[in-house]
């Protein structure tokens, strides 16, 4: 994508997440056509709003003992 965007192959690009974070190809930081997020696009007013009404309507299933709304299976613990 580096190469496409560098020789005009690509007209643009916005990006946020890079393949090997926190490392960010050197050459993207020289393009006009490139802007570049320190990855946190998702943290708009609206996401923390709508994280923090998830955390707190997942505190009350679990205090009720209902299924949360979004449980957290990870085998590897």
């Amino acid at each position: 994508m580096v190469e496409c965007l560098m020789r005009g192959e690509i007209g643009g690009a916005g990006l946020d997440v890079f393949e090997n974070e926190p490392e960010v190809p050197k050459e993207l930081f020289d393009l006009d056509n490139v802007v570049l997020s320190p990855h946190i696009a998702v943290f708009t007013p609206e996401s923390l709003k709508n994280v923090c009404e998830l955390a707190i309507k997942n505190l009350e299933a679990f205090f009720s003992d209902k299924p949360l709304l979004s449980p957290f299976t990870d085998d590897s613990y």
